[in-house]
């Protein structure tokens, strides 16, 4: 837990923000998915925040082991939302979207703790920074708690569809303490205008898992607004806890999706050059180097099948209307 951490360089102070009571209000929105001890950490340590002005909107996602209700209980503050079904990263989300009052949004992944002083810095930046549409902090990885998992992202290139995180795997020494756009945003923690999901849409439901949050950082940019990396902002992140660092699952969404924001993200020649990658180097690529991982070259397979399948993209399905359950 966040109190055995040791945080990274200690001298080097979050700046006083000046958040008051009257600071805007923050929905955080998180979901659990079989994990509810992993989100009861996670809510132990957001109840240790500094910011004073939030609401928590948590949405178990079609869980099939672990009762999630005992949480009610213990932070009955919390929304909680209990739906039937699992529909992915992007679907559970969706469904917490019209509940927020909040001005500004945070998706907060189950699997991260957070340092006490981690939201008030986003805000304020937010507050005084009207053209930035989303900022997300630096992470941490939980498990070298000083060794960096995210600090920014490059610009992902246009045809290969490739860009990389700025700082992963080295020691945080300061090095990246600079505030500046990044590619994209970290799905892991990211704080959003509540405006423009209203106006732009939510996120896109079949992504299922990864890519959504490129996706949606793709739509805000091209309205107009900018993607920001804030550094004096901490969070620690135990990474791919629920889909596992190598699993097929993995393999298989991370390829399918690639190609489907592709199709959502890209035009014209661009588009066609795009395509061309992914199928002629990509895809070859993936599949020899999987030659010897069954489950791993079947999931590329499946990945294949279903682009081809759908080669009209499925229309985002109606939000589902989900009330909040009483402890």
């Amino acid at each position: 837990m966040l109190d055995s951490l040791h945080i990274p360089n200690p001298t080097q102070p979050v700046p006083a923000t000046g958040m008051t009571s009257s600071s805007p209000l923050v929905s955080i929105v998180s979901v659990n998915f079989n994990q509810p001890e992993l989100t009861r950490i996670m809510l132990d340590s957001l109840d240790r925040m500094s910011y004073p002005n939030w609401e928590l909107l948590l949405v178990d996602n079609g869980s099939t082991k672990g009762d999630i209700r005992p949480l009610k209980t213990d932070f009955p503050h919390i929304k909680l939302f209990i739906n039937p079904d699992n529909l992915g990263f992007a679907g559970g989300n969706n469904l917490a979207f019209p509940h927020c009052k909040g001005k500004y949004v945070l998706m907060l992944n189950n699997d991260t703790e957070v340092d006490p002083a981690f939201l008030d810095p986003l805000v304020q930046y937010m507050e005084e920074h009207p053209e930035v549409g989303v900022v997300s902090p630096k992470l941490f990885f939980f498990d070298e708690p000083e060794v960096l998992q995210f600090a920014g992202t490059t610009r992902m290139h246009p045809i290969t569809l490739r860009g990389s995180k700025i700082g992963n795997g080295q020691k945080d020494e300061g090095q990246f303490d600079q505030i500046r756009e990044t590619g994209f945003a970290n799905g892991a923690c990211m704080l959003i205008r509540k405006e423009l999901l209203d106006t732009l849409g939510y996120m896109y439901e079949p992504f299922f898992l990864y890519y959504e949050e490129h996706d949606l950082c793709s739509r805000i940019e091209r309205a107009g607004y900018k993607i920001m990396f804030y550094p004096f902002s901490r969070i620690w992140h135990k990474v791919s806890a629920s889909t596992g660092a190598l699993s097929p699952l993995k393999t298989h969404f991370l390829h399918r999706n690639r190609f489907v924001y592709l199709r959502r993200n890209r035009s014209g020649v661009e588009k066609l050059l795009a395509a061309m990658y992914y199928w002629f180097v990509v895809t070859p690529k993936e599949l020899l180097k999987y030659r010897s991982a069954k489950d791993h070259r079947n999931a590329i397979w499946r990945s294949i099948r279903w682009n081809l399948t759908h080669l009209r993209l499925p229309s985002d399905p109606v939000i589902p209307t989900l009330e909040p359950i009483e402890a």
